[in-house]
């Protein structure tokens, strides 16, 4: 199918370099970008792999207060450095 699409110059600069490096027409770079922009590539699925990080240091049932804790350090040290 044939259509008029109008890109900006720095998007026509990158397709140009991609159809150069990889020895494609701009096309074919056209094409591939398009596709891959849509999601129709061949991207694997992201899977994460749990890990046992052991028995807690602190007692969990504290985490707020801890985490509250810790951030007013942080700003008494910014205030103190002026950071």
């Amino acid at each position: 199918m044939r259509t008029t699409v109008t890109l900006d110059p720095d998007t026509l600069a990158l397709l140009r370099e991609a159809a150069r490096d990889r020895g494609v027409s701009f096309k074919q770079a056209l094409n591939d970008a398009v596709r891959s922009g849509l999601g129709a590539g061949t991207a694997r699925p992201y899977r994460l792999r749990p890990s046992d990080l052991g028995a807690p240091s602190v007692p969990i049932t504290k985490a707020l207060q801890l985490a509250a804790d810790a951030e007013d350090e942080e700003l008494v040290r910014r205030l103190e450095t002026g950071r």
